[in-house]
């Protein structure tokens, strides 16, 4: 049995004070990281910050970026802008890889169409090959209204 869980990765359920235990940072940081951009935590009706798991990771890989490697917040701003383009990026290519390959199935199966159309076309007892698609004779009526004469 397979229990799905209502409070994903991307669920804002932590109010900012259980954020900040969590991520280790103090909660006037995870303002200032919310003023900068850096973490965009969700919002309550009464516009109240609420944290998902997904940002409580986030704000510790920007305290370590910040501590650990030394770079200004400025920078790590630019890292994630560049992270974020990067995801978008890569899901664009596997979608578009998908969509060449079932057009490249596609165009496969139109060749093997037209590699047994062009036989029958040459095969003896064939005129001009257009017995191969059947042509109806249809005719086509037009109508307007009385308002429109």
């Amino acid at each position: 049995m397979i229990v799905m869980d209502p409070f994903g990765d991307d669920s804002p359920v932590y109010v900012i004070s259980v954020a900040a235990q969590l991520s280790g940072l103090h909660p006037q940081t995870l303002r200032t990281y919310d003023r900068l951009g850096l973490v965009s935590p969700g919002r309550t009706a009464g516009r109240g910050r609420r944290y998902s798991m997904r940002d409580i990771v986030m704000l510790r890989e920007i305290q370590r970026l910040s501590q650990d490697e030394g770079i200004n917040l400025a920078g790590i701003k630019h890292i994630l802008d560049l992270q974020r383009e990067s995801d978008a990026l890569r899901t664009e290519v596997a979608r578009l890889r998908a969509l060449v390959e079932e057009l490249s199935n596609e165009l496969e199966s139109t060749r093997a169409v037209a590699a047994r159309l062009a036989k029958l076309k040459n095969s003896p007892g064939s005129d001009t090959g257009a017995d191969l698609v059947p042509i109806r004779q249809t005719s086509v009526v037009l109508w307007r209204s009385r308002g429109e004469e």
